[in-house]
């Protein structure tokens, strides 16, 4: 015999706590409602209208319209109302409806808005309130977007209970005979808005969902009000109405669930039983002959069209790419996009570029500018234009780096007027030399460029002469220290020269490409 070891404090709290979890889970399940789907009271898509435009077990009027997807009880057009009601009265004392629906339109404000009933009668189809008709017996939960009394506190969801003698305050917005409500925004949502209302036990719940998220769960509860007392069979409605002011009402699908008390059990009767045992030898029958039809189909296409042989699971492996090929793409597909980057990057310092360029040429453009300003100022002795005057007092260094500047400056100009006498005699010779051949001849220079040396030699003789004028000119004048003699003759024979070098390249360059002829 084995000796049985005491219990441990643990394990005892341990067993302890278990069984009252599984007796609260128990409890737990045993007081949930038995819910039941509805499926004559519910309309939903895909085909919730059918082909003759109705919608099964309902009856719509007024301006509404159904369609596959939806039913727009009242469309975006000023004074139009419209409604749908079920064909038969509830048999079930307790209920929940899911509505999905949205309300949507062009203008900041919408009217009027829409409302579910819970009535013993049906409602009319041009109605005053929402559409429906006044005075009626029963519920109505009201998704009110027009704010009627001013006092900013619209769009609003309220439920209101008529016993049939009531008025509804369209004045007040109904605040003065409705149960309870909550300030929610329903109108031009991301995602559909949603609405649960419950009646169990004599108590009416709604609960709202804002369509921000797409989270079919995300629900809230608008408003609670026990001690409701409603009609014990009534018929299931939706209307809508626009005004001045007009807003697309749309209905997507209204969804129908009777609740029973916890425990409640569904027995079918023998005579339903019976007709359930007969629908399903009668369904068994049927399928049973399609089968033989269908294969029977088969064999006779099989004898037909004998060329017509089904294809091997092996013939299909050329339609799938294999893994060395997905991997080939993929790598193809990396490098296109590097490519791209590349030619994206290419194009923006092609631009960063252009835009250097572009500013250097503004900055050579103003330097010259203030030169030409500078000159004409110094030549002309004109007292309007400021010139920049060097201070009275200057230091050494900056006299002996001003002196060391002109010397490279005088030596610069006598290297340049050397060249220029070569290359105005380098020009002549070529303008003789073409004189003198015969016309007959492929001539090596032609009448522009002719032309263009002498218009060189004009600049020449005009620089020349304007040079000896302004020298005896600034022997009669003082010039300003701003401007000397130097800086005028240097920026002057860099201009002739820059103008010489480029038609002397010009020339150079045709010469070399006529030699190919």
């Amino acid at each position: 015999m084995t000796a049985r070891l005491p219990a441990s404090p643990w394990t005892i709290l341990f067993l302890s706590v278990a069984v009252i979890v599984s007796g609260l889970a128990d409890v737990g399940h045993a007081n949930q409602v038995v819910s039941r789907f509805e499926y004559k009271y519910s309309f939903k898509p895909p085909y919730l209208a059918q082909k003759d435009g109705s919608v099964p077990f309902w009856e719509y009027g007024g301006n509404a319209i159904a369609s596959a997807d939806n039913v727009r009880i009242a469309p975006s057009l000023k004074s139009q109302k419209g409604a749908i009601w079920t064909k038969s009265q509830t048999k079930f004392d307790w209920w929940t409806v899911e509505i999905n629906f949205r309300i949507s339109g062009r203008g900041r404000i919408g009217a009027d808005g829409l409302a579910f009933w819970y009535t013993a009668n049906k409602g009319d189809y041009h109605g005053p309130v929402f559409g429906s008709s006044d005075k009626w017996n029963g519920l109505g939960v009201f998704f009110d977007s027009f704010d009627n009394d001013g006092k900013h506190n619209n769009p609003y969801i309220m439920g209101v209970v008529n016993d049939g003698s009531q008025v509804f305050d369209h004045a007040n917005d109904g605040s003065t005979q409705q149960l309870s409500g909550c300030l929610r925004d329903f109108r031009n949502k991301p995602f559909a808005t949603r609405a649960k209302i419950e009646y169990y036990m004599n108590t009416l719940t709604v609960f709202f969902h804002s369509g921000n998220t797409n989270n079919e769960k995300d629900f809230e509860i608008c408003f609670r009000s026990e001690n409701v007392y409603l009609p014990k069979n009534g018929y299931f409605g939706v209307s809508a109405a626009t005004g001045g002011l007009a807003d697309d009402h749309d209905v997507n699908h209204f969804l129908t669930y009777s609740i029973y008390p916890p425990g409640t059990t569904f027995k079918p009767s023998g005579t339903s039983q019976q007709s359930n045992l007969d629908e399903e030898q009668k369904l068994t029958r049927e399928y049973a002959d399609y089968q033989r039809k269908l294969d029977l189909e088969k064999e006779d296409y099989k004898t037909k069209h004998p060329e017509n042989k089904p294809r091997e699971d092996s013939e299909f492996e050329d339609w799938y790419e294999t893994d060395s090929q997905r991997e080939l793409h993929q790598i193809f597909s990396g490098q296109s996009q590097i490519v791209d980057s590349v030619k994206v990057l290419s194009q923006k310092l092609d631009e960063v570029v252009g835009r250097q360029e572009r500013t250097l040429g503004l900055l050579s453009n103003v330097q010259s500018t203030l030169s030409v300003v500078g000159t004409l100022g110094g030549t002309q002795g004109q007292p309007n234009v400021p010139m920049p005057q060097m201070n009275a007092g200057m230091a050494r260094n900056e006299l002996d780096s001003l002196i060391n500047n002109q010397n490279n400056i005088i030596t610069s100009i006598r290297g340049l007027r050397d060249f220029v006498a070569e290359v105005h005699s380098k020009a002549d010779s070529i303008i003789k030399n073409q004189v003198h051949q015969p016309t007959a001849q492929v001539q090596p220079l032609g009448y522009d460029h002719v032309s263009m040396m002498h218009e060189i030699r004009d600049s020449l003789n005009t620089i020349k002469r304007d040079t000896t004028q302004k020298s005896g000119y600034a022997q009669q004048t003082a010039c300003p220290t701003c401007a000397t003699n130097t800086f005028v003759l240097v920026v002057a024979v860099v201009q002739s020269l820059l103008f010489v070098i480029y038609a002397a390249y010009k020339i150079k360059k045709e010469d070399q490409a006529k030699k190919f002829y």
